[in-house]
């Protein structure tokens, strides 16, 4: 199992960002964090040591910008969840920052509390391109922070990178992804912007395009040359792209999201995080008051916290502050495992398949696999087990997944 703890803070929302985050004062985010405290308890009865002892081989603080908050308030995070659950030893830390919201201080602190990887939001190194995507920090910032991060003894650094900004060229974008391949990180995520519905950008684009007048944005063919230009430039420095967004270093690929991909068992706590369980999922509400209401008052709640975990009910009991609960059925496991697994550059085993499903492959997906075969958007192994996307396919991969739904 892995858990995912949601950090709903940051000093300013990002013109393009739809995550669940938003500025807060001291006050509440310290509120938060021992409501946080009080649901890794709670759900420890059913998953914890004195529940299923399950063990964690990842734990990630995502957000927001998780590291806003104190040493000691992810120092007292961290001790609960230590003494709740059965983390592995060479479990995987990861923490999300942001360039400018972290002190020396500040990630000595996290190292001390086993925090071992973390991932920074660059996203580009032209500061004009940042500015108009609304980032607080500027590139020489970056650095100023992954300096401080290597000093302080972090030798598990993902970067996160964005193309098709407004503004941004292929010379540009180049240079930020050679700027970040000086910096030697382990890991680089490197993502595509998306607008979103609701957020400034979106609405500042539609506006432009309604007034006809030039957005900023690259064209289809220098977005799609920016896409191909950071596989070859990441390959040739050395990466290995094992997911379609994600490349590292051997021996560093991101032991968390790889969970997800195989569809292991996740547990999330925070407002908004998502919770996966014996193929049965669930989703926290998103009212950070609502939230804080509950664990604030979750002393009054002794008679279910007494209680033996063998008699409980997953679904009643379990379901706290939970805003969604859904019991996956056969064909949305299926689904899962192809969409998530296709991911992968390693792609999926047909063997894996029929292990977890106890049905034959063929039986279910061989029509639409000969067709993506054929077409040339899926490739099979000599020996007809694995299955991954083509480079073909990975350029058209939303549609590819697409044909994986069971009809």
């Amino acid at each position: 199992m892995v858990i995912y703890i949601h950090i709903p803070f940051c000093i300013q929302k990002c013109h393009y960002c739809d995550f669940l985050s938003a500025p807060c004062d001291a006050g509440i985010r310290e509120r938060y964090v021992e409501c946080l405290i009080r649901e890794i308890e709670y759900y420890g009865e059913w998953y914890g040591m004195r529940g299923r002892n399950i063990p964690v081989t990842s734990i990630f603080f995502g957000g927001g910008t998780p590291s806003i908050l104190e040493s000691n308030q992810i120092q007292s995070i961290m001790d609960k969840l230590k003494t709740t659950y059965s983390i592995e030893k060479n479990a995987e830390i990861t923490m999300e920052c942001n360039p400018g919201t972290v002190t020396e201080e500040k990630l000595s602190g996290y190292r001390v509390t086993g925090i071992n990887r973390l991932s920074i939001g660059l996203q580009s190194a032209n500061n004009a391109e940042l500015k108009s995507i609304g980032r607080i920090h500027t590139y020489e910032q970056f650095l100023n922070s992954y300096d401080m991060a290597r000093k302080c003894g972090f030798k598990n650094i993902n970067v996160d990178l964005m193309s098709a900004l407004p503004g941004q060229t292929l010379e540009s974008y180049r240079n930020t992804i050679e700027k970040v391949l000086d910096v030697k990180p382990e890991h680089i995520s490197a993502y595509s912007l998306i607008l979103e519905e609701g957020t400034p950008l979106y609405e500042r684009i539609e506006q432009l395009e309604e007034q006809k007048m030039p957005t900023g944005l690259p064209d289809e063919d220098t977005e799609r040359e920016m896409y191909y230009m950071t596989e070859r430039m990441l390959k040739d420095a050395g990466y290995e792209r094992y997911e379609i967004s994600n490349y590292a270093r051997t021996g560093y690929e991101c032991k968390h999201n790889t969970a997800y991909w195989r569809r292991d068992d996740y547990l999330g706590m925070g407002i908004g995080a998502a919770s996966c369980i014996d193929d049965v999922r669930m989703k926290n509400i998103t009212d950070i008051g609502a939230y804080m209401d509950i664990y604030e008052k979750i002393d009054t709640r002794d008679d279910v916290l007494q209680k033996d975990v063998s008699e409980r009910n997953i679904m009643e009991d379990n379901a706290l502050d939970k805003d969604e609960t859904d019991v996956l059925s056969d064909e949305d496991k299926m689904e899962e495992f192809m969409f998530l697994g296709l991911r992968m550059m390693r792609g999926i085993s047909k063997k894996e398949f029929e292990r977890q499903f106890n049905v034959k492959y063929d039986m279910v997906y061989g029509a639409v696999t000969a067709k993506l075969i054929k077409e040339g958007l899926i490739e099979a192994s000599d020996d007809n087990d694995s299955l991954w996307l083509t480079p073909l396919g990975i350029d058209v991969s939303n549609m590819v997944l697409s044909q994986f739904i069971v009809t």
